[in-house]
C-alpha cells in the first residue's frame, strides 16, 4: 500500500472553513456524491481543523489510489509556507468506494461522532492519538517479513 501526504496551510494563513475547502477540492474535485457529502461536513471538519487536532495526526482517506495522509500547518508555518504541499493528487481517492478519519481530541470525539453519523456515511472519527484503523486484514501485515541486517557479517572484513 502506497501512502501520499499533503501539508495545507490553515491557521492565521486561512481560516479553518477555508483550509477544508483546499481540502475537499484536492480529495473530491469534481461535483459529485464525494463532493456534496465532504461540503455538508464543513462545520464539523472545520471545528477539528480549528483544534489543531491535523497538526500531527492526519486526517486519512482511503479510496482509490493510494492512501491520504493530510496533515494542517498552523502558525508561522501556515505563514511561511515552506513545508505546505497543496499540489493535487496523481488519482481521485474519493472515487468509487471511500472512507474518510478526520482526527480529534480525546474530549471532543463523542460529539462529533454524534454530529458525523448525522451527516455522513464515510466519514469517520478517532481519538488523535490513536492510529487510524484502515481495516486491512491484520494476518496479511503480520505475515509480511522484515529484513534484517547480520551486523557481525556486515562488518566482517
Amino acid at each position: 500500500m502506497s501512502v501520499v501526504a499533503r501539508r495545507i496551510r490553515a491557521t492565521p494563513e486561512r481560516g479553518a472553513s477555508d483550509a477544508w475547502q483546499v481540502i475537499v477540492d484536492l480529495i473530491a474535485p469534481h461535483d459529485g456524491e464525494a463532493r456534496s457529502e465532504l461540503l455538508g461536513i464543513e462545520g464539523i471538519a472545520s471545528s477539528i481543523i480549528s483544534t489543531e487536532s491535523p497538526k500531527d495526526a492526519p486526517m486519512v482517506v482511503r479510496g482509490k489510489g493510494p492512501r491520504v495522509r493530510i496533515y494542517c500547518l498552523y502558525d508561522d508555518e501556515a505563514i511561511s509556507g515552506d513545508d505546505a504541499n497543496e499540489s493535487a493528487l496523481a488519482q481521485c481517492p474519493t472515487e468509487g468506494d471511500w472512507v474518510m478519519s478526520l482526527p480529534a481530541n480525546a474530549d471532543d470525539v463523542a460529539w462529533v461522532k454524534d454530529a458525523l453519523a448525522k451527516k455522513s456515511k464515510r466519514v469517520t472519527v478517532r481519538d488523535k492519538d490513536e492510529a487510524f484503523d484502515d481495516g486491512e486484514d491484520q494476518s496479511k501485515q503480520a505475515n509480511t517479513t522484515e529484513a534484517a541486517i547480520n551486523m557481525e557479517a556486515f562488518l566482517r572484513p
